[in-house]
């Protein structure tokens, strides 16, 4: 197992560092100390072939902006914040509007589009970078200082692992999650209509028009919203259920965990790519690109939409309004944590 690293200088005055994780395995993982931006994450198929799985920009200085969030950090809270405000110990805040009148993946100064200290390790079992960002008091309307740790880390068992660790001196929303959108068939052959889901999940937040979670729970039995038995994304795509024409045809919702430590598999049957996410969270927003920016210039090809699977493992910003959702509120004297393990096959 090994770590390189590499200058990259996107624009003048401007230099970040390319990591490269890599295991006794051929597989590797790219990313940048700019937003914790996964670039590249590469794997064989069933016939030993190496390809990249995730989507990446081909020129480096789209990064910069990022506006499809490319296997970036989100945060301070990854979602949208209904009308851009929300309300702390009877004390009103407000954040920027970003999403039409909501509040997006952290707003104007996100941690996206941020520079994190790294910190590369190496320990008997794995290989790894800490990533550091310290974000001050009314960082875009948010209270509190946060100091914020996230662990990229690589093993021989072809386990990628996410760890986050955050404290704050004053009580402020805090929601991390990492956008990376995976497509098993390899160097974006396909688009992932025929990749298979499946996961413990017995209900999913009913959106609006806006995107905006109604509040309501909806039961998955006999919708497309089923995946606990195994569901290509396609049946989504296709479906004429108003939940999934309400995101532009496909999926762009919270699924609640059955169970505190939940898998989530997914594969894909031309390359036999596996993927099994392993979380502490109590649920998922599984985004399917169903709003991807057609004509982009990524690593292997232009951009279309349904090319890539974001597993955004979090809990969620409506908590914020209802009280029945896990709470997304830190505290000062407690500590953030979450961990998610991605496993390939």
């Amino acid at each position: 197992m090994k770590i390189t690293t590499k200058n990259i200088n996107p624009k003048e005055n401007i230099t970040w560092q390319l990591y490269t994780l890599s295991n006794d395995n051929q597989m590797e993982v790219s990313f940048l100390n700019y937003g914790g931006a996964i670039t590249e994450i590469r794997t064989p198929d069933r016939n030993g072939k190496v390809e990249n799985i995730v989507l990446g920009y081909k020129d480096y200085r789209n990064y910069i902006d990022n506006p499809t969030f490319f296997g970036a950090i989100i945060g301070r809270v990854a979602g949208r914040i209904k009308d851009a405000t929300f309300k702390v110990v009877n004390q009103s805040f407000s954040l920027t509007a970003n999403d039409g009148q909501n509040h997006l993946h952290g707003g104007a100064t996100a941690f996206h589009q941020s520079v994190w200290e790294a910190t590369p390790f190496e320990t008997e079992t794995s290989v790894g970078v800490k990533l550091s960002h310290k974000s001050p008091d009314g960082d875009d309307g948010y209270p509190g200082n946060i100091h914020v740790n996230v662990i990229y880390e690589l093993n021989n068992q072809d386990e990628f692992t996410i760890t986050c660790d955050a404290t704050t001196d004053r009580t402020t929303p805090l929601a991390l999650t990492n956008h990376t959108y995976f497509n098993l068939s390899g160097d974006l052959k396909d688009t992932i209509e025929n990749h298979n889901v499946t996961m413990g999940s017995s209900q999913f937040a009913e959106l609006d028009e806006y995107l905006i979670p109604t509040g309501k729970k909806l039961n998955v039995k006999n919708t497309p919203f089923d995946f606990t038995s195994g569901r290509k994304i396609k049946h989504g795509i296709y479906s004429t259920h108003l939940q999934n024409k309400i995101v532009g045809n496909g999926y762009d919702h919270y699924f609640l965990f059955e169970k505190p430590q939940s898998n989530i598999t997914v594969s894909e049957e031309q390359s036999g790519r596996t993927l099994t996410v392993h979380t502490d969270e109590p649920g998922m927003v599984m985004y399917t690109s169903n709003n991807l920016d057609t004509g982009l210039e990524l690593n292997e090809r232009v951009s279309e939409r349904y090319l890539g699977l974001c597993l955004e493992t979090q809990k969620h910003p409506a908590s914020l309004i209802y009280d029945d959702l896990p709470s997304i509120l830190l505290h000062p004297r407690e500590r953030y944590h979450s961990k998610t393990r991605f496993k390939f096959g």
